[in-house]
């Protein structure tokens, strides 16, 4: 497991935006009135937030799922995005991403679960949180909007995301960081996604990811994807000591990296949760696509 916090003193946050809005809405507004730019979304969003480590919540008898919730300061009423960490990896590990979120006007929340899978049975608990979250959202806040839930998952975590999806839980759609794909069972619950998927994915000259491929071959329709040029499956992690250690010659070019993934997860997040579709974030993805910062860019 990362050791996150250490890396994270290391790493300061980004400067904030110069948008000012009064509460989410507001800025939701600002935003859909204006060309979308996915480079808008590496600073810090408008936003406070209000971090709550550590809890437990209870999903039955005999399972409790531990969780960091980071809360819109601002926010009535806001989506809920969920994000789900990889083999070997904890809700440490996407500690800054799901703030970050929080900070642009969504509430945040990263889960943990087996860290070594099976990944399929991880997808059904997953499930599960999803469906107790959308019966009783005070289970983990009442400021929690049950009717847009957003799942996010890392590396073999996108397994998980993807089987909870294809089992129709009551999700907006799905953010897939560098997913990796496992289990025979994989292909046919990607088969049954009906809602959009968005996947960012590291550069596969530098590090292919484990059937990869299968997500975008076998969803069926409003999926998109794009790679992010000169990365590291460990970039779509934020911050990750792991990966600071490997480029410690030059760590400022690993922060950038990292930043670049959690701009995009956020423009898919925000897209998805104002709008229930991809087409704010790939429409923002446009000057990065041009530039070469984003490349292997294909939706269906």
């Amino acid at each position: 497991m990362a050791h996150s916090i250490g890396c994270a003193r290391r790493f300061p946050e980004p400067e904030a935006t110069p948008i000012k809005a009064v509460d989410p809405a507001e800025l939701q507004h600002y935003l859909l009135s204006r060309k979308p730019d996915v480079a808008q979304f590496r600073l810090r969003g408008p936003f406070a937030v209000i971090e709550r480590r550590d809890l437990e919540i209870p999903l039955s008898p005999d399972l409790t799922v531990d969780a960091d919730l980071y809360l819109c300061a601002t926010a009535g009423k806001a989506p809920l995005v969920i994000v789900l960490h990889g083999l070997n990896n904890s809700k440490d590990d996407h500690a800054f991403q799901a703030k970050h979120l929080a900070s642009w006007g969504m509430h945040g929340i990263a889960i943990d679960l087996p860290n070594h899978g099976p990944w399929i049975a991880n997808g059904r608990i997953l499930a599960r949180f999803v469906d107790a979250v959308h019966r009783t959202p005070q289970l983990v806040d009442g400021r929690i909007d049950a009717d847009k839930i957003i799942l996010v998952g890392h590396s073999f975590g996108a397994t998980a995301v993807a089987a909870a999806l294809g089992e129709g839980v009551p999700a907006l759609g799905g953010v897939l960081l560098d997913p990796a794909g496992i289990g025979r069972q994989l292909p046919q619950l990607l088969k049954r996604i009906t809602v959009p998927v968005m996947v960012i994915g590291a550069d596969e000259d530098i590090w292919p990811t484990r059937n990869r491929g299968q997500f975008y071959r076998f969803i069926p329709g409003t999926v998109g994807e794009i790679s992010i040029r000169d990365t590291v499956h460990a970039d779509a992690q934020y911050p990750n000591e792991h990966t600071l250690r490997a480029f410690e010659d030059n760590p400022d070019d690993t922060e950038e990296a990292q930043i670049t993934f959690v701009s995009a997860l956020t423009a898919s997040a925000f897209a998805l949760a104002a709008t229930g579709s991809l087409d704010y974030a790939w429409n923002g993805f446009e000057d990065g696509i041009n530039n070469g910062i984003f490349f292997n860019a294909r939706r269906k």
